[in-house]
């Protein structure tokens, strides 16, 4: 998107030092798999990214996305500031009062105590393994339909 300057996968929220992906996919690090967005806030807000992030997941599954299911798979935003937090406080309670979900969010907000980058075969994993299964089957859907809603706001 416009403004993203990086976005990078890894582990958040947990309680190991460094964990790796095997160690994560146990669920007893306490680590959520997480993406890591850098941005230029003159080009994209907060705000922007929070409407990418309640629109490519579905918030209402409890410690699951779809047939990946544990702690470590769980919706969580993990806030740097209390103006994040308010921002994104702000955006969840409105999707609830707009019911835009017939269940109720679950996604958790908490503050960013520490962050592991992901292993280097983690990262551009969809564009470096298209044909995987999961990546066809799962990832190529949610891209496609991300690139058709946000497609105005993407760097040509």
């Amino acid at each position: 998107m416009k403004g993203v300057i990086d976005v990078y996968p890894g582990y958040a929220g947990g309680e190991k030092p460094d964990p790796t992906y095997e160690e994560v996919c146990t669920g007893k690090t306490g680590h959520a798999e997480v993406a890591r967005v850098e941005y230029d806030d003159e080009l994209i807000s907060f705000d922007e990214l929070l409407e990418v992030f309640w629109f490519v997941h579905d918030p209402t599954q409890l410690n699951r996305q779809g047939n990946d299911i544990g702690t470590q798979y769980r919706s969580v935003v993990f806030y740097h500031d209390e103006d994040q937090k308010a921002r994104t406080e702000h955006y969840k309670q409105k999707l609830e009062d707009e019911k835009v979900w017939s269940d109720p969010i679950v996604t958790l907000i908490e503050p960013l105590t520490n962050f592991y980058r992901a292993e280097q075969y983690h990262h551009n994993y969809f564009e470096l393994n298209p044909q995987n299964m999961y990546c066809q089957s799962v990832v190529r859907p949610k891209v496609e339909k991300f690139r058709k809603v946000f497609s105005e706001k993407l760097k040509k």
